[in-house]
């Protein structure tokens, strides 16, 4: 016999899932689907040395360097165009300490065109072997100290208000980004199935990151089974649109660079995969926010059934829907926002902006994540219900309740002996007037 089950904390772990039956469903449902995940990552995993032609895309190699010296004047190539001459000195690398120039136009208002001494760069190195004159070219602006300022400052806001979740919540970001770059990215680049290779790396994500940030219980586990289906659901609707509407996958101009030095790869695969990768960041956040509504109605009132309990949860629900579907149409149109502004100039008609595939692109990775998250609530919603309503079942029905004497009203008077509240009046008694 199971011991009395207290609500005072919440239905949370997995010993106050006290119906042995509901505690089996979700072990087999998340064991099953966690070997399927290890066997896609198994299958899939990048093996072998992978060929990359840098020269092909033209970066070189990239180091750090110091703006020396920077005048304006004209252009070597020609007088009549103003340019802004850079000289640097190489601060890392096999020619650490090399003295080199370039140019850059004035006319093209670029970040080059405005370099001043003392400024930290990034230059593109092509080696010593071409002309002084080419050799180098500016990369980008060195940005290490003010990121890792930032990143700081995140890090400690997280752990201060969080403490050990919030430094949990971090160990999972950065198993979020190990995943990415040692598993789902060079496997993308192996030439693996895309879809294959995204729906297994967001699967392991996601059991990293919500058992690690919320603990092994039964509410981390009903949000990590809603994530992984709403996951399923974004794939398959991302799979099915991304044919309907003929989308290409090259329709950037990085997707065409790629294309020089990876031909092999599923460019329309790669579109799906972005849609199923996107949506995990938005999912686990209302999977999670859905089982604690649950558990916590539950608490609050064991004796809600679990129609009643899916009902005030799904109008929590609904309200974090409507900000969050919003949340993610302005992400994807922030991303976009310099092709947007570039298509409402272009003289086309609203309707064929919309339908150019690299908006179409952005319109169904946006559509498909926002239905995967709508289709989360109710999935959630009603496996949490189900769950916390079993777990409170005992396994042997109770003893039938004693029936209580009814109380036989007296006419003899209350008895005050041990309440004398009544003497003390209100107010103080005044004496009588007895003039």
């Amino acid at each position: 016999m199971h011991a009395h089950h207290d609500h005072s904390h919440g239905a949370g772990d997995w010993d106050d899932l006290t119906a042995a039956p509901v505690r089996r469903i979700l072990t087999v449902i998340v064991v099953v689907v966690g070997v399927a995940t290890v066997i896609g990552v198994l299958v899939w995993w990048p093996r072998g040395e992978l060929q990359v032609d840098r020269q092909a895309l033209e970066f070189g190699d990239r180091f750090d360097a110091t703006v020396t010296e920077a005048a304006v004047g004209p252009c070597s190539y020609d007088e009549t165009v103003e340019c802004n001459t850079v000289r640097f000195r190489l601060t890392e690398g096999p020619s650490s300490g090399t003295i080199g120039t370039l140019e850059a136009s004035r006319a093209a208002d670029t970040t080059a065109a405005s370099l001043e001494a003392g400024d930290k760069i990034v230059v593109n190195d092509v080696g010593p072997d071409v002309d002084a004159n080419a050799r180098f070219s500016f990369a980008d602006m060195q940005r290490n100290s003010s990121l890792l300022l930032l990143g700081a400052l995140f890090a400690g806001a997280v752990i201060a208000l969080g403490r050990l979740r919030g430094l949990l919540a971090l160990g999972g970001i950065a198993a979020t980004l190990a995943i990415l770059v040692v598993y789902v990215f060079p496997a993308l680049l192996h030439g693996s199935p895309p879809i294959g290779v995204a729906v297994s790396g967001t699967a392991l994500m996601a059991y990293v990151v919500l058992y690690l940030a919320h603990g092994i219980n039964g509410r981390t586990t009903v949000a990590l089974i809603g994530t992984v289906a709403s996951l399923g659901l974004t794939a398959l609707l991302a799979v099915a649109f991304a044919g309907f509407a003929s989308l290409s996958g090259l329709a950037s101009e990085e997707s065409v660079t790629l294309l020089a030095f990876a031909p092999q790869l599923d460019f329309r695969g790669l579109l799906v995969a972005a849609a199923i990768i996107g949506a995990l960041g938005v999912l686990d956040d209302v999977t999670v926010t859905q089982v604690a509504a649950v558990w916590e109605l539950h608490a609050s009132d064991p004796g809600t059934p679990a129609r009643g309990l899916y009902a005030a949860a799904s109008r929590i629900g609904r309200d974090h829907i409507a900000s969050t579907v919003n949340t993610l149409v302005l992400a994807y149109s922030a991303a976009a926002l310099p092709l947007l502004l570039l298509y409402t100039q272009s003289g086309l008609a609203f309707g064929e902006v919309l339908t150019n595939e690299t908006v179409a692109v952005e319109i169904v990775q946006t559509l498909v994540g926002s239905i995967g998250l709508v289709a989360s609530v109710p999935i959630t919603t009603a496996l949490a219900c189900w769950v916390v309503t079993r777990a409170d079942e005992p396994d042997q029905p109770p003893p039938p309740a004693r029936r209580r004497p009814v109380a036989v009203q007296s006419s003899r008077p209350p008895d005050f002996a041990d309440d004398w509240s009544f003497l003390q009046p209100e107010r103080p008694l005044r004496r009588p007037d007895l003039r």
